[in-house]
């Protein structure tokens, strides 16, 4: 039994914009995770005025904000690479479902 039958004569849509985003993806997911590390790795050696205690709660408010960073870039990576899969599906083959017969579809109940 064929349960997806191709709806005949349907042209499929040529791939655009979502593919390119998906291939890229990867890059800007590690773009987007090494560049706030990177920054929190310098931010050790700029904050440097104040007392030892107050250095290290500078540091560590700045590791905060960039992982907060690190997990909003996850996110919106991660939710458009779903946007770009729901696109890329959609413009796959049409099908045809089959017939339902609705026993009430000549009189139908208001």
């Amino acid at each position: 039994m064929n349960w997806l039958k191709k709806l005949p004569g349907y042209q499929r849509t040529p791939y655009g914009f979502e593919l390119q985003l998906l291939r890229k993806l990867p890059q800007l997911t590690v773009a987007g995770t090494l560049i706030p590390m990177l920054a929190a790795l310098i931010a050790r050696f700029y904050f440097d005025r104040g007392s030892v205690a107050d250095i290290a709660r500078q540091v560590q408010t700045f590791d905060f904000v960039m992982m907060g960073l690190v997990v909003f870039v996850w996110v919106v990576i991660l939710t458009v690479a779903i946007g770009c899969v729901i696109v890329w599906l959609m413009k796959g083959p049409a099908y045809v479902a089959d017939g339902y017969e609705v026993s009430h579809s000549d009189k139908p109940k208001v």
